[in-house]
């Protein structure tokens, strides 16, 4: 384990630490719980599996969740709007046309705040802990959120945990954007996704309420493919799967495999859903680890998570959680060999 100053941002220092082990070195910030990289030895050498930046002014500025824990409500909740118990909350509008719509928790949200954070080399584990104070972006209630990064081999653990003092909405989700190849694009990546269902979206990309087959789509990873297959007119994923509720937690909800390297990526969750995200139309302008240069189709994010906007569905299972009830979210990583 190692750990370095990384940056300043107001009145509080920004501080990295690496957990190792022998198969992975994993990078993460106390900014926003941050994994800004993941290094595994490949055939060429040490190869980033994660897209991320050299210094904290370019995840300040550039970065689009990249690593990030966001939250209290990830993906896009419609009108920056919901109700509980009777009233109608307003949250940031960071979103859409006009910022009509909230997304990631708002303008600062989780993923753009200093945690407190503590290590534990004994584990290989990193503990990072905030304390979000009723009505921050509109949210009620103060919330105690606590993430835990643990490495165990070349597989990643990650424990987020809310506990909030009244009900309140919290659906977190964690915002690596992952490259196999160690750069390029992910198009060449074998994508497998154990889902017959997803969200079907408007034109804000906000789930339509209509939950559809993935049959004869480009969506339908039931079968593994390549991206370049599924969607030769590159329109790009951006859509969250709806996971069996029997299906077994333990058991990958998603792969994808890297022809380059074959570095495989496996994606355990105990969530509702995965969102799956390939950037189709994302260009950063600060440069990436070595370089790089992150464009289209640059990385693949798997964000478990509770379906988007649920606060307005009341059929979808709840993100209500409360002092009695409080969050919890397993999000299990593993970055193979062949």
């Amino acid at each position: 384990m190692r750990k370095r100053r990384f940056g300043r941002l107001g009145d509080r220092e920004v501080s990295e630490v690496t957990l190792e082990s022998a198969e992975a070195a994993v990078a993460i910030l106390n900014y926003g719980c941050v994994i800004r990289d993941w290094r595994v030895d490949g055939a060429s050498g040490t190869l980033p599996m994660t897209l991320g930046f050299p210094t904290l002014a370019d995840y300040e500025t550039a970065s689009r969740s990249h690593g990030a824990i966001v939250g209290r409500i990830a993906n896009r909740t419609r009108d920056a709007t919901f109700r509980l118990d009777g009233r109608d909350y307003a949250l940031t509008p960071n979103h859409g046309p006009g910022d009509r719509h909230h997304i990631h928790g708002g303008a600062t949200g989780l993923g753009r705040r200093v945690w407190d954070m503590e290590t534990d080399a004994a584990t290989e584990a990193v503990h990072l802990r905030y304390l979000s104070p009723d009505g921050e972006e509109g949210y009620p209630g103060r919330v105690e959120f606590d993430v835990t990064y643990r490495l165990e081999g070349p597989r990643l653990v990650c424990e987020m945990r809310g506990l909030p003092d009244r009900p309140t909405p919290i659906n977190l989700a964690q915002h690596a954007y992952f490259n196999l190849g160690g750069g390029g694009t992910v198009r060449d990546h074998m994508l497998w996704v154990d889902a017959a269902e997803y969200l079907p979206l408007d034109a804000d990309l906000i789930p339509t309420g209509e939950i559809a087959s993935v049959e004869g789509t480009h969506l339908d990873f039931r079968e593994p493919r390549t991206i370049e297959e599924s969607d030769p007119g590159r329109v790009g994923i951006d859509n969250n799967y709806v996971l069996r509720a029997d299906r077994d937690a333990a058991r990958p909800a998603a792969w994808a495999r890297c022809p380059r390297t074959g570095r495989r990526i496996e994606v355990r969750t105990d969530q509702p859903g995965l969102q799956i995200f390939n950037a189709a139309r994302m260009v950063i302008a600060a440069p990436g680890h070595g370089g790089e240069a992150y464009g289209r189709f640059a990385g693949l994010c798997f964000e478990a998570q509770h379906f988007p906007d649920s606060m307005n569905h009341p059929e979808w299972p709840s993100v209500i959680r409360t002092p009695e009830n409080p969050y919890f979210q397993s999000y299990v990583v593993d970055i193979l060999r062949g």
